[in-house]
Formats: structure tokens, sequence, C-alpha cells
């Protein structure tokens, strides 16, 4: 049970943890998927065919005919092939509404598909199981479920999550489907009741939208079942909730929200995050002294951009004393292992 009051942002390469992209990888699959000189063709893939109906329906729903769109979706490829990230790639061409559009049905589309290919199942092969493939420990998500059930009786269970809040920059809902199975594993539940829990009491920020709620989660918004959003009816309202960074800055009720979450913990645990400065920027109010604990995952990253990263971490999050921050050279899997007794205080 985390005791502390604990915001733990999530990043993509948390999610690689569970065989998902990561950025570089999803706009290769962008740049791939958008290659429309193969279209009618016996090298075109099923995702460029898919895609290009998809792009039909967007311009027939928009005012535009199918060759705008697909010259929109090639644009936005062209952008791609020298961008750091889908979402940076899509913010870029914030003065083209065709393109931003094209950019969030192809998120919609490429992260449900990367859904279905994860190691993070629509159900457990075996009843009782956690619907993990491979090895579960070697993933963050095994690692969170402990930290939620450790020394918490079931009578309490609508507290697991009283004092977390989580912040994902990821598109997937890979935190939202497993909770529930860890909580029906650990205490006997069915998995309703679990979902019925999670629904209840997880928050989390999901500050460039997802792909779809789930369908037992609350709300109004577009829902796919897990795996399901890349061949969903509804995929054109699923890509309708994606937000670029632009769209997000200009909601400053919910900026303000996050960024209070955030001033408000005591802990900040980044697991997989890229530190991309526009993302920092959502996160935290310069304005405001924080001095929480920090601790974040930083495998992957170049051991010359770490002393920078230290410097950076300790001014935006305004630590006085450099005990505060913990940088660990590990995945998110290992670090959450490794630092359980911390985690629970």
């Amino acid at each position: 049970m985390i005791r502390t009051r604990t915001v733990i942002v999530v990043g993509a390469g948390a999610s690689c943890e569970l065989q998902m992209p990561s950025g570089a990888e999803l706009i290769a699959r962008l740049i791939q998927a958008y290659d429309f000189s193969r279209l009618g063709t016996d090298a075109q893939s099923r995702e460029t065919v898919m895609l290009a109906r998809q792009l039909a329906k967007l311009g027939e729903r928009t005012g535009h005919d199918i060759n705008a769109m697909l010259h929109a979706a090639q644009r936005l490829r062209s952008a791609a092939r020298v961008g750091r990230s889908i979402d940076a790639v899509i913010d870029q061409y914030d003065h083209d509404p065709q393109v931003v559009a094209a950019g969030k049905l192809a998120i919609a589309f490429l992260v449900g598909q990367a859904e279905t290919r994860a190691t993070l199942r629509d159900a457990p092969r075996l009843p009782g199981d956690l619907p993990l493939l491979g090895k579960p420990e070697e993933t963050w998500l095994y690692w969170l479920g402990q930290l939620f059930t450790s020394g918490l009786p079931r009578s309490q269970l609508d507290k697991a999550f009283q004092n977390v809040t989580f912040v994902s920059f990821t598109y997937d809902r890979s935190l939202e489907h497993f909770l529930p199975f860890a909580l029906s594993m650990a205490y006997g539940l069915t998995l309703r009741e679990a979902q019925e829990i999670v629904a209840r009491n997880l928050v989390v920020h999901h500050p460039y939208g997802v792909v779809g709620r789930l369908p037992w989660q609350s709300g109004q918004d577009a829902h796919a079942e897990w795996a399901g959003s890349d061949q969903a009816w509804n995929i054109q309202a699923i890509a309708g909730q994606i937000r670029t960074h632009a769209e997000r800055v200009a909601d400053h009720d919910y900026v303000s929200r996050l960024r209070r979450s955030v001033a408000e913990a005591k802990r900040i645990v980044f697991l997989g995050f890229g530190f991309h400065p526009q993302n920092l920027d959502l996160l935290f109010d310069r304005t405001i002294s924080h001095n929480p604990e920090v601790l974040a995952s930083i495998h992957g990253i170049p051991p010359s951009n770490r002393a920078l990263l230290a410097r950076q971490l300790k001014k935006i999050c305004g630590l006085e004393h450099d005990d505060l921050l913990t940088l660990a050279d590990q995945r998110a899997w290992e670090m959450l292992r490794d630092h359980a007794l911390l985690l629970e205080a």
C-alpha cells in the first residue's frame, strides 16, 4: 500500500515492457501505414488499406474529398520522417486541421493495434491468473500490483488508491485494464467487483488523451474493449478524443488541476518517461516551491544527458537537498521492485 501522497508519471518506456511501441517505433509505424504509394498493389498493407478507408470517412464527415485527406496524411508522413515523437509532429501542424485529424486517426488506429500485439492480453489464459504473457515479473504493472495490495486488507480496498495519482503520457489503457485483474487475484474478487473498485477510486490523467475508455469505466467518452480500438466501430470518435499539446495547454482548467495534483505530492515517481520539455511544462507550475522526493527510472537516457537531467529536475521540482533526488539506471519494473519499501512508506 502506498502511504505517502504520490504522483506516478508514466511514459512510453514503461509501455515498452509490455511490447508496446516506443515513441520512435510509433512514428515508424505511422510512416509505413501512411505509405499510399503501395495502395492498390500487391505490396499494400492491411494498415494502409484500413486507414485509407477511415480517411475517406473522415473526409466525408468534415467536408473534404478523399484526395485532400490522403494529401494531408502525406504531409504528416513527410514531417514524421524528421520527427522525435508523434504528438510533437502533429503539434507542428497546428495550422492545418486536416493534418491534425489524420494524425489523431493514426494514433487511434496504431495504438489500438499495438494493444492487440502487447503481452498484456484481454483476459488470462487460465482463470485466476494475470493477463500477462511471458515473465510478468519483468513488467512494471506486476510490481505496481504488489505495491497496491501489500499490507492492505480486503476490508480497506477502497483506500488502495487514495494516496496516488497517475499521469500517463501514453495513449493506451494498460494501467486501467490490468489493475482489476491484480485486485481480483489478490483478494478473490470477481472481475466485475474489482473493476468497480478501480472505476470508483483510481485517478489517471492522460494529458494527450487515450484510445477510448474501457467499457466498464464511467463517463460519456467513446469506448473500446482492450485491444479493440483499431477496429472499433467508433474509431472516428475515439480519434476525436486525442489531444495535441497546443490543445491541452489551451485548456487552462485541466492544466491547473494537473499541476495542482503534482504540487500537492510528497513524492513524484517517473517510469519510462522521456523528460521532453513540453511534457514537463504541463506538470509543473514553476511559481510554486514543490520540494518533493523524486524517484526516476532513466534506463536508455544517454549518460551525457543525466547530469543535465538531474539539474533540471532539482530546479523545476524546487528540490532543496540532493538526497531528495534518485535517478535509477534501471527499467521501470526494476526500479519498482528495488524501491518497493521506499514507495510503500
